[in-house]
Formats: C-alpha cells, sequence, structure tokens
C-alpha cells in the first residue's frame, strides 16, 4: 500500500482557508459555511480549487445527503458502502459515526468496512440497501432480484434518488483520493 493511504504525505493541493480563495471561491466557501454543511471540508477542500464545480456539487449533495426520500439511515448504510468500494478513507471516517447515530450496529459498520459477504443485518431495509449498492459499485448495474426489493422499499423515487447517492459518494471518494485528503492521524479505518 502506498505511504499516503497511511497518512504519511501531504495532501496534493494545500489546505484552504477563506482568505487564500479568490472571490468567486469564497462566494461558494460563504454559502457552504453559512449551509447544512456549516464548513467546507473533505472532498470540498479540493473542489473549492474549481467553484464552479463545487457549487455545483455541493448543491447536488445537500439534497443527496439532506433531502432525498431516503432514510438517512440508510443513506448512512449506502455511503459507507461508497466508501469502502472506493477506499475513501476520509468519507468512511466522517460518516461511520453518522450511521452508529442512526441507529446501525457497531457489528454491520465493522462487516461492511471488512467487505464481509456476512452481516448480521437486525433490518430487512439494512440488507435491501446493502446488497443493491454494493451490485451497483461492483457492476454498475442492478438484477432484477436486487432491484425489486428497493423498489418496494423506497418506491421508484427512493430507487432513483439511492442510485444517484451512489453516484454522488462515488464522485467525492475520487476527490478524496486523487487530491489525497485524508483523516486525522491515528483515525481507525477498517482496511488500513
Amino acid at each position: 500500500m502506498p505511504s499516503w493511504r497511511r497518512g504519511m504525505t501531504a495532501q496534493r493541493l494545500p489546505a484552504q482557508t477563506r482568505e487564500s480563495l479568490d472571490a468567486a471561491q469564497q462566494a461558494v466557501w460563504d454559502r457552504m459555511a453559512s449551509g447544512a454543511r456549516g464548513g467546507v471540508k473533505g472532498p470540498f477542500q479540493a473542489l473549492i480549487t474549481s467553484p464552479e464545480l463545487c457549487a455545483r456539487v455541493e448543491q447536488l449533495g445537500v439534497f443527496v445527503r439532506f433531502e432525498c426520500s431516503v432514510p438517512m439511515r440508510l443513506r448512512e448504510l449506502a455511503i459507507l458502502c461508497v466508501g469502502h468500494h472506493w477506499k475513501a478513507a476520509y468519507e468512511w471516517f466522517a460518516h461511520a459515526p453518522i450511521a452508529e447515530k442512526q441507529g446501525v450496529p457497531a457489528a454491520v459498520i465493522a462487516a461492511i468496512g471488512r467487505d464481509s459477504e456476512k452481516i448480521p443485518f437486525d433490518s430487512d431495509a439494512d440488507r435491501v440497501v446493502v446488497e443493491f449498492v454494493r451490485a451497483v459499485l461492483r457492476t454498475g448495474k442492478a438484477p432484477d432480484a436486487l432491484y425489486q426489493p428497493v423498489r418496494d422499499l423506497l418506491g421508484e423515487k427512493g430507487a432513483v434518488e439511492l442510485t444517484g447517492l451512489i453516484g454522488y459518494y462515488s464522485l467525492l471518494a475520487m476527490q478524496l483520493n486523487v487530491f489525497r485528503v485524508e483523516p486525522p492521524e491515528g483515525t481507525a479505518i477498517p482496511w488500513w
């Protein structure tokens, strides 16, 4: 494993502060800092380099993360699957605690982090979402046997939004990984 994956090499882009940005970047920063996110962290530290892209990605994220019809617990499970799939340590660091606060058992979180096929689900809804998300990430498709339970659980709108969530968090994972945005030193990440 490359040393940068263990937090030993700096990010590819410098950490940003509001004062280090131009006017267009500051406008996006201010909107994010005063909105649902309350700041510019994680992948948005890289994305702010392109204020146009950052603004559009962030607005999609507000909907996907805070407003879509998929229940929060299921959103967080999906995000953990995406973070693990792409080995995006910051994504895992940011969302594992939220998943736990949403009632996802620690054993389920740990099993997802290990990519275990034997996850001790206590909820059929959790199982349905994790199986669907993993299939989409692995193949880019969802067989009927996995799509139909998601549709039954979330409806057509929810299935569309869950698929959008997978794509959105994959985009963030790539930003995190390409620009080496890591969690704080000493953070426990299951695949490290």
